[in-house]
């Protein structure tokens, strides 16, 4: 049932580079840019989730094709001027690819894109318009969810479950459309708690463990007992939530069972909602190595290994009808049976 990702690192916060340039065999000859290049969104690195994913692709890339490479940080309050800066700061220093880890990038991307037309530019969350040397790197992250929302809906002895999203933002209400179809397939009258913890990303939803860590005891306090949190570095306080409280949380993008920072609340980690932003950060780098740079929309989907649900919990695998619950939804979803809600 798992989707195969890429492993994450221990990744620390703060800001971090490798710049080494390098040369790498290529199909075409030789690559000769100084490495890849990698912009983070809010929450930055160590949020063992969607930013950690992508520098897993990076680390991955960096060590197979033996190229340098520099990620950097966001800051705080920063604008798209000041975004667009940092793309261009990369591309004046001879980065290929470089790739903008979320949909506050698509401004940025589509302004030093257009200054540096033989550079290749990656974008994750985000199919706007852009020039031909843009890969577009989305998902169907509501399919995953749909699984969430099955083993939410299945694992749960109060037929009350919760999701919190981190912001009220189309991409995240994709999340929330396929958990609750996913939960309703099961149990259409099961109880689902639902809650945006802020209106836009600069109010912290996406960074802020405390607030979701809140809003988790919320909604355990009305009854829930297995949250799902879309939420980025929030997700870790909803996580945290579940284990005080004994109950279970879903993680999202990464395997969050598998990650050394929520270790200690490993055992209420139910499985995660996978999107493997890792993958295609690599995929991208590969292309660019082997001189057949992608470019488009490249959009993950559980048929393709894309987006997924990870099944690392031992209490997972031996609950039997949440695990095959789980794979008929995934079935259903793969042979067209289940078209799943975007809104």
């Amino acid at each position: 049932m798992t989707v195969a990702v890429i492993a994450l690192a221990a990744a620390g916060c703060g800001k971090s580079s490798q710049d080494g340039g390098g040369t790498a065999t290529s199909s075409s000859g030789k690559y000769n840019g100084k490495g890849i290049g990698l912009a983070y969104d809010i929450g930055g690195k160590g949020d063992q989730s969607f930013n950690d994913a992508a520098f897993a692709g990076f680390q991955k890339a960096e060590a197979e094709f033996k190229i340098g490479g520099r990620d950097v940080e966001p800051s705080d309050n920063e604008t798209d001027a000041d975004k667009a800066q940092r793309l261009e700061q990369l591309a004046k220093a001879g980065y290929n690819p470089i790739i903008g880890v979320g949909y506050v990038y698509a401004p940025a991307v589509k302004e030093v894109a257009a200054k540096y037309p033989k550079i290749t530019f990656g974008i994750i969350d985000d199919n706007n318009d852009m020039a031909k040397n843009v890969a577009d790197m989305v998902f169907h992250e509501e399919q995953a969810s749909y699984l969430a929302g099955v083993a939410a809906a299945t694992a749960t002895k109060k037929d009350h479950v919760g999701f919190i999203g981190g912001v009220d933002i189309p991409l995240i209400h994709k999340f929330q459309a396929g958990f609750v179809q996913g939960a309703k397939s099961v149990n259409p009258k099961i109880k689902i708690e639902s809650q945006y913890l802020t209106q836009t990303p600069q109010e912290g939803g996406f960074s802020s463990p405390d607030k979701g860590e809140s809003a988790a005891n919320g909604q355990i306090d009305s009854g829930a007992d297995v949250i799902y949190a879309a939420a980025g570095l929030s997700g870790q306080g909803v996580i945290k939530s579940a284990a005080a409280h004994k109950v279970w949380a879903i993680g999202v993008d990464s395997d969050q069972y598998k990650q050394s920072a929520l270790a200690k609340y490993k055992d209420y980690i139910l499985g995660s909602a996978l999107k493997n932003v890792g993958g295609a950060v690599y995929d991208l780098v590969k292309s660019v190595v082997d001189g057949k740079a992608l470019s488009g929309e490249i959009r993950g989907d559980l048929k393709s290994g894309g987006v997924g649900f990870a099944d690392s919990n031992p209490k997972y695998v031996a609950m039997k009808n949440v695990v095959a619950a789980v794979e008929k939804a995934k079935q259903d979803i793969v042979g067209g049976t289940v078209t799943v809600n975007t809104q």
